[in-house]
């Protein structure tokens, strides 16, 4: 049985391939040891509910080919914001605007940015 990629790994599938799908504003916070919630976020933004919704759709493809599906999947793109729990890494697909009101990234202040040097 295919296991799936390892958590950091899927991380760095998801920031792949929302970026090809021109992801905005893409970071990745490192939150082990700070959070029982999972152990990477995955943020990023589009430009309008059309392209949010195909981010998403980029990463779970991406991620169902390495044997992963998400345990959960919540929003609609009206909402402006799409959530894609893999247990381990949790993607977060908003509007500009949307994400600027949640500001997870501050929420999260001390976890570190993966760097995602060499992707995309």
């Amino acid at each position: 049985m295919k296991t799936g990629p390892a958590a950091e790994r899927k991380a760095r599938l998801g920031a792949q391939a929302a970026l090809a799908r021109k992801a905005e504003e893409l970071l990745v916070l490192n939150l082990e040891g700070l959070s029982t919630i999972a152990d990477y976020f995955l943020l990023c933004c589009g430009t309008s509910t059309t392209q949010i919704t195909a981010i998403a759709e980029a990463i779970e493809g991406t991620l169902k080919a390495e044997g992963s599906l998400p345990l959960h999947r919540e929003g609609v793109p009206e909402s402006g914001w799409i959530l894609l729990d893999y247990g381990d890494v949790v993607m977060h697909v908003f509007l500009e605007e949307t994400r600027r009101f949640y500001a997870l990234e501050h929420l999260w202040g001390d976890a570190p940015a993966l760097s995602l040097e060499g992707i995309g």
